[in-house]
């Protein structure tokens, strides 16, 4: 029998779950509590995949997919599975008649995310999924960049497993959720970490209440302005576009217009990317890479797939607009970028390509 501290720790949780449930159209027995998405893409696709054994050995995914999911499709290959990986178009955007013509009898799981990582682009997932749900294959998601930042509903799209995280919408790092189907169908998982059958069995472990309640937090405050950060940013990424569309060699990566509001990425003909971000490090907080992948800088798979040149990959950087950046920080850092670009063309000693992927927030 419990303690009145338990029993307030145990609602404090059970409100997480119901507001996470009603961000995504879910219920609150839908919700496994995680470390955050690359846990909850592991128990996502492992789970499926041992789950669903004698159905098949067949997985579909995304070859711009966060290393989150590319690395636990590899590691089932190791144990014998199959995986596809499907190419995208040079904008980025998944084609669904790859999609079609890559399933088979013995395909159990596809797996898309909602919102690219580096690029920001959005795949059709309503018209994917509903493909994939008269095919009978369950269809997963990766929506760490997408909750909170555009309209995510797991009835209307027929999602049956979707990843989250709380640090991507200004909340405690160490935190995410996996959204698990119930009804129609209901999934089915086999536990990826064992112990005292907390999470209905999916996922044991003790709570981190405080964690638990500011992943909620933070997602009912990015709900409560989605609409209208999704305009500001909007316009903020598109005056920051028009402004550097005036360097000659740049190129958008990505779809111009089904993308995250806050996300542009491009990359700069003849500019080192690395030597470019240095320039702009006393106005924009930078890193090479993402924190995800920082111990083993490369040559961005994400761009590789768009079919750019290893050129044009190490002459790319991402800026990612957020909830306190201003007209006036984005004029700032355009102002910069051409000022350095142009500085560095005059210099091409100081402008040789460097092996790094880069990433910049505003």
């Amino acid at each position: 029998m419990g303690h009145s501290y338990g029993w307030e720790a145990e609602a404090a949780a059970q409100q997480a779950r119901c507001t996470l449930a009603e961000a995504i159209h879910a219920t609150p027995e839908e919700i496994v509590f995680t470390s955050g998405a690359t846990e909850a893409n592991n128990l996502a696709i492992k789970g499926v995949a041992e789950a669903y054994l004698n159905r098949g050995r067949h997985l579909i995914t995304v070859q711009t997919e966060h290393s989150a999911v590319l690395e636990p499709c590899r590691y089932l290959q190791s144990l014998g599975f199959e995986v596809t990986y499907l190419p995208v178009r040079s904008d980025g955007v998944l084609d669904l008649a790859e999609l079609k013509q890559a399933l088979r009898p013995d395909t159990i799981l596809v797996s898309d995310m909602a919102a690219n990582i580096e690029i920001g682009v959005l795949d059709p997932l309503a018209e994917i999924c509903a493909f994939c749900r008269s095919r009978q294959v369950l269809f997963d998601t990766d929506a760490a960049h997408a909750i909170g930042k555009i309209p995510l509903d797991v009835e209307a799209m027929n999602v049956d497993l979707m990843s989250m995280t709380a640090h991507k919408v200004y909340g405690p790092k160490g935190v995410g959720a996996l959204y698990v189907r119930r009804r129609r169908p209901r999934v089915q998982l086999a536990p990826q970490l064992h112990g005292g059958g907390q999470e209905r069995n999916l996922r044991s472990g003790t709570l981190c209440i405080p964690q638990i309640v500011g992943l909620a937090k933070a997602v009912e405050l990015a709900l409560s302005e989605q609409e209208s950060a999704q305009q500001r940013l909007t316009n903020l990424r598109q005056r920051l576009w028009q402004q550097l569309s005036c360097l000659e060699g740049i190129q958008l990566n990505g779809h111009p217009t089904q993308r995250l509001p806050g996300c542009l990425n491009v990359s700069i003909q003849g500019v080192d990317g690395s030597a470019l971000l240095l320039g702009l490090q006393p106005v924009v907080a930078i890193s090479s890479g993402s924190a995800c992948t920082s111990a083993k800088p490369s040559p961005s798979h994400v761009l590789t797939a768009l079919g750019r040149s290893l050129e044009l990959t190490y002459a790319s950087i991402r800026f990612g607009i957020g909830r306190f950046n201003t007209v006036a920080e984005i004029d700032q850092v355009a102002q910069q970028v051409i000022t350095t670009v142009q500085s560095l063309r005059q210099t091409p000693s100081a402008n040789h390509i460097q092996p790094l992927s880069h990433s910049s927030k505003l």
